[in-house]
């Protein structure tokens, strides 16, 4: 029999077939008991909890070596209490204060505006971010390394817990809202490390293998991103040796501990890059084996942000178990607390609970799930990678020329003096209008790094002759901050240039005088 094919059958026929794909790609809905969803909300939060105050007593006292065993420390439920004063948590639920008062599509401006005016306490890119907003900086900038020196630390990954427990299977959701919140204080890796661990906590809520875990946080960031090949890098050598996370830890330094571009790591031992803490989760979660204290630890032990890994890696396993499921040996202390208010915010253990739990119901309903009698139905997401958007091509930092190196030279009064911080340091300070201190190198970025001080005061920078910017070294808040960026930029012609700081006498507005303290220049080649 001949048969004949029609242009209308053709029609017909590819119309079947884009129908039976649509069909065959797309998500069946997954639903989970509404005292489910709260158990494991309440286990995300407990694990941070936990995690952030047994790592405590570690955080960077252990830089570029694993904690041994005998220096960990020894746990006790009662300690638990101490998560009301972290910023881990802190910060986290301030954000989330903005999705409850502005709704679910809040912006980076009211964000923004919500971190500028914040009373508690910052770091890195956190407080530059909160400098650049009070400068007039946009939210949708003031993470950007034109304006943040700390754009790829580690800030945003130890806040976003918050985004990915109200997404349950919900990555791409996850994505779009860590995109809104986590550009106003990072940039690149630093956002893409929110990225990998809300899609983890969203993918927790129906998945328990640490590795498929470890996974869909990969999944939802650009494989071109430096983030994302650590993270790649972990999970194969982590097959290559299943049962030697020391060999894996090793592999990570040897390979992605040399560009921190951090004015406080950058060629020093300290490293709160964003992506090789965000190793440090993954290798505790995959060695953890699921286990809560093996988990813990083994993120603990990698060393370096050792409260801010292990928070994260049981936070998320604390969404697999649920609050019911971690162990009582660790939450037994919770119960005690459990309607104390978190510093700085509106909320206590149990009422961070409720508000996430009916932020995720909206979510899911937003997605088209919703709740069906005593479920939530959730119309899962596939992960979608977010758009590469890096900067860190700027070369690696290669010296710190420190203030009694030879190639500076100065001009007017300037007093020399010694700052013990965990290590000693040089540091050379005026507030004499006029002084200058100059200073050559040769590469391709450099940062200025000086001490901000509630004395701090304003200054001129002059590069290859020419005025690139008026600055000032004042913290916004009455505390010493050593070794910030007074000045950077990544992107200078491959040559020799020559830097010049010339002091104005003038404080800037709130600052108690008009010193400028500078520590030493960083070179990136």
């Amino acid at each position: 029999m001949r048969i004949s094919i029609t242009r209308t059958h053709v029609t017909a026929l590819l119309a079947v077939s884009v129908v039976s794909c649509t069909l065959a790609v797309e998500p069946a809905p997954k639903d989970i008991s509404l005292s489910e969803l709260r158990d494991k909300i309440a286990g995300g939060w407990a694990g941070q909890m936990i995690g952030v105050t047994y790592g405590a007593p570690t955080e960077f006292r252990h830089l570029e070596k694993i904690i041994a065993e005998e220096d960990l420390p020894q746990w006790d439920p009662a300690i638990v209490e101490n998560a009301l004063r972290q910023d881990d948590l802190y910060v986290d639920m301030t954000f989330a204060q903005v999705l409850d008062d502005k709704g679910l599509d809040a912006t980076t401006d009211d964000f923004g505006a919500m971190f500028r005016d914040a009373g508690y306490h910052l770091w890195h890119a956190n407080l530059a971010a909160r400098r650049a907003l009070k400068r007039g900086v946009p939210a949708t900038l003031s993470g950007t390394p034109k304006y943040n020196a700390h754009a790829n630390d580690i800030d945003f990954q130890i806040e976003a817990d918050f985004v990915g427990l109200m997404c349950p299977g919900l990555p791409q959701a996850s994505n779009d809202l860590c995109y809104r919140a986590g550009r106003v204080m990072n940039h690149g890796d630093g956002i893409y490390g929110g990225m990998f661990v809300s899609c983890m906590y969203a993918a927790a809520f129906f998945e328990s293998d640490p590795a498929t875990l470890v996974e869909a946080g990969l999944a939802c960031l650009p494989s071109e991103s430096p983030y994302a090949k650590t993270i790649a890098d972990v999970l194969a050598w982590s097959r290559e040796h299943p049962d030697d996370w020391i060999k894996v830890w090793n592999l990570v330094e040897d390979k992605w501990n040399a560009r921190e571009p951090c004015p406080a790591g950058a060629a020093h031992p300290f490293n709160i890059d964003a992506k090789i803490n965000g190793a440090y989760i993954a290798l505790g979660m995959l060695y953890g084996e699921g286990d809560f204290g093996k988990t813990m630890t083994i993120s603990t032990q990698c060393g370096q942000d050792s409260d801010c890994n292990p928070a994260s890696a049981v936070g998320v396993l604390g969404v697999v178990l649920g609050y019911e499921g971690i162990p009582d040996e660790y939450k037994s202390g919770i119960d005690a607390m459990a309607d104390e208010k978190f510093s700085y915010t509106n909320y206590s253990f149990r009422t961070i609970v409720d508000s996430t739990y009916e932020r995720a119901i909206a979510m899911a309903e937003r997605h088209g799930g919703g709740v069906k009698g005593d479920r939530l139905v959730v119309m899962p997401q596939d992960a979608v990678p977010a758009e590469l958007d890096i900067w860190d091509d700027y070369g690696s930092p290669v010296e710190r020329i420190a203030v009694t190196d030879p190639r500076w030279s100065w001009k007017g009064e300037w007093a020399e003096s010694t700052v013990t911080r965990r290590t000693a340091y040089t540091v050379k300070t005026s507030s004499q209008q006029g002084a200058e201190a100059l200073v050559e190198f040769e590469g391709t970025g450099a940062i200025i790094a000086a001490s901000y001080l509630p004395t701090g005061g304003q200054a001129d920078i002059y590069l290859d002759g020419e005025l690139v910017g008026t600055v000032d070294a004042y913290p916004d808040e009455d505390r010493f901050k050593r070794s910030d960026s007074l000045w950077h930029d990544y992107y200078l012609e491959d040559a020799k240039h020559d830097l010049r700081v010339v002091v104005r006498g003038e404080p800037y507005p709130g600052s108690q005088g008009s010193d400028i303290a500078l520590v030493d220049l960083v070179v990136f080649r």
